[in-house]
Order: structure tokens, then sequence, then C-alpha cells
């Protein structure tokens, strides 16, 4: 891929971040979002990596923002929270939360030397290898052996989600349909 196209690339994924991060409107943070995880796929087709172009195409960018849109319909896009202004007590307890996890996160990764005995080391798959056995087998055994529990966590995740959306709808009023007409 040439630089220049990458380049291209990489400003409309971090102008996707930034318009899903910093819109008001949800439906519109969506489809950046959408455009943001096409962007994505669009990358792993340029390191050959046709499976999880794939999988970044059907299960974020199909299955993820239509879940989100559902959720977002809903419970009602527009009974969003009105801000008058983004210098809150609550958003700079937030954001001293979020550097605390930074922080902790930062520190944990630069204290394992792991990271930095593997740098520069291109790790026992080879092309060959990847060849022989097949690029959705090598993902497949090395997400299901090495990745295991970060697997199983978000899967723990995605779950809870659920049940949270889940809870969030039963707890919305009712659509004004009296019982007998439903």
């Amino acid at each position: 891929m040439g630089q220049i196209f990458f380049l291209i690339l990489a400003a409309v994924a971090v102008v996707s971040a930034f318009g899903v991060v910093f819109n008001k409107n949800v439906v519109h943070s969506a489809l950046f979002l959408l455009a943001n995880f096409c962007v994505l796929a669009i990358f792993y087709f340029s390191l050959n990596a046709q499976f999880l172009a794939v999988v970044q195409i059907l299960v974020y960018a199909g299955a993820i923002v239509v879940l989100f849109l559902f959720v977002v319909m809903l419970l009602g896009a527009e009974l969003g929270e009105q801000m008058s202004s983004w210098l809150t007590v609550r958003n700079a307890f937030l954001a001293a939360l979020g550097l605390i996890l930074l922080t902790v996160i930062g520190t944990a990764v630069f204290e394992n030397n792991y990271v930095f005995q593997t740098a520069g080391k291109t790790g026992n798959l080879t092309q060959e290898i990847v060849q022989q056995y097949g690029q959705t087998q090598v993902i497949s055994r090395a997400l299901f052996t090495d990745y295991l529990l970060a697997f199983e966590l978000v899967s723990v995740l995605l779950l809870v989600g659920i049940v949270g959306v889940v809870w969030l709808a039963r707890q919305a009023p009712e659509s004004g349909l009296k019982k007998d007409e439903q």
C-alpha cells in the first residue's frame, strides 16, 4: 500500500474517531463509527489479513453499529442529557479517573519486560505456516490458546452489556398502549 493512500486512510480514521466523540447527534456518531470500522477493515485488507477484514465488516461494522442504533432508538435519542458546558465537576472527576486508569495501565505495560523483549521479533509464524494451515486456523488457534482469558473476558463484558440493555429497556416508560391493546 502506498504511503499516500495510507496517510489518507489514517486521516479519515482519525477524523471519523473525533466525529464519534464530539458529535452531538447520536445517530451521526454511529455513522462516524461505521466509517471508522470500514477504514480499519481496509487497513486489514492491505495487511493481507482478509479474514480479520471480513470479520471487522460483518461483526463490528454490521452487528455492533446496528445494535448500537437499536439501543439508541429503543431508549430514545432525543432523551439525552443536555449539557451547557463540558467543564463540570462530574466531567473533571471522570477525567481524573481516566488519567488514573491510564497511569495504572501504562505502568503495568512498561514495567513488564515482555514488551521490550519481543520488540523487533517476528514470532514463530512464518508465511509458510500461515499458508500451510490457513489464516483462519492460525488465528483461531492463537485466540483459543494464548488469548483464551481475554476472549472469555470480552464475552463476559458483552453479556453484561446485553443484561444492561434488557434492564434499561424494562425500565423505559410504557409506550402509551393499554394492556388490552397490546
